[in-house]
């Protein structure tokens, strides 16, 4: 009977110290499964003999939340905000640097329209002022043009100032070196007078001869070529600008073939108008109106 209690007794406290190794036993290999170490249980830690310890890693170790560390079936509210609060901290960055280059982007986008606008602003004046500058250079040229028109008119007109052709002539005799005009002289000048009434552009060119030689000659040969002045000045009004006059004496001009000596006293009185003036006029009469050359 004593044995059978003390077997009895035995059994219960066997029993709870089973129960209670099982219990420090489930925590360990839960956390052993996390950690991926194999659980051991107390009695076996205590059976199996001690080695050393494996060099260590250099690892940081995981954030333990709860008893079952980070998978964490019934983990709270405020645990998953604690975990997702940098995630949106990161989103809020990212957004925040997403909006800054969007309106980076915009507004480099209006700067590029703003210039692109400007340049073809540029390029428009620039346009407008080439197609002025090139009206202006027509223009220039037409005016150039004009000038060179005008240029060559003031050349013919100044070549054609010299130039003067004979239209009529006439001969007026002196007797015995009298310096008188006779009727027939008078006449004759009357008649060379008439062809240049209300004409402008002519010149008398005079010629006077005498048969006497050296200084007296040429005395003689003066006194004819005034007397002839004097009558067109004051008979006919021709001025005196227009008259051109050499004593020549018993010399002969230059061009006259004849070479016979100086005979009688002479006044020699040619009729000369220039090109430019037989443009602008009438020719004089006794003159063809077409080659100004004196009519038969």
């Amino acid at each position: 009977m004593t044995k059978f209690i003390s077997k009895s007794t035995q059994f219960p406290s066997q029993f709870g110290v089973l129960l209670l190794a099982s219990a420090l036993a489930v925590p360990a290999f839960g956390q052993a499964a996390q950690t991926g170490q194999p659980a051991t249980s107390p009695a076996t830690t205590d059976a199996t003999p001690l080695s050393a310890p494996p060099p260590a890693q250099p690892s940081i170790a995981p954030q333990k939340e709860g008893f079952w560390g980070r998978v964490n079936p019934w983990a709270r509210k405020k645990w998953v905000k604690r975990q997702t609060d940098p995630i949106n901290d990161r989103l809020t960055e990212l957004d925040g640097l997403n909006a800054k280059n969007s309106k980076d982007i915009a507004d480099v986008d209006s700067r590029s329209q703003a210039g692109i606008h400007q340049a073809q602003s540029a390029a428009d004046a620039a346009a407008q002022a080439a197609q002025a500058a090139d009206a202006q250079a027509q223009q220039a040229s037409t005016t150039a043009q004009g000038a060179g028109q005008h240029v060559n008119s003031l050349n013919s007109t100044v070549q054609g100032l010299d130039q003067y052709k004979q239209i009529t002539e006439a001969e007026v005799k002196f007797r015995a070196g009298s310096p008188i005009l006779s009727a027939e002289a008078k006449e004759d000048l009357d008649k060379l007078a008439a062809g240049v009434d209300g004409q402008h552009g002519f010149i008398l060119d005079i010629e006077s001869h005498s048969p006497l030689a050296g200084s007296a000659g040429i005395q003689s040969s003066e006194r004819l070529a005034e007397s002839v002045k004097r009558y067109l000045v004051t008979e006919h009004n021709i001025p005196v600008y227009r008259m051109h006059a050499v004593a020549l004496g018993n010399a002969h001009s230059e061009g006259d073939e004849d070479s016979k000596p100086i005979r009688t006293s002479s006044v020699h009185i040619r009729l000369m108008e220039n090109s430019l003036a037989a443009q602008a006029s009438t020719p004089p009469q006794g003159a063809d109106a077409s080659t100004g050359v004196e009519k038969p």
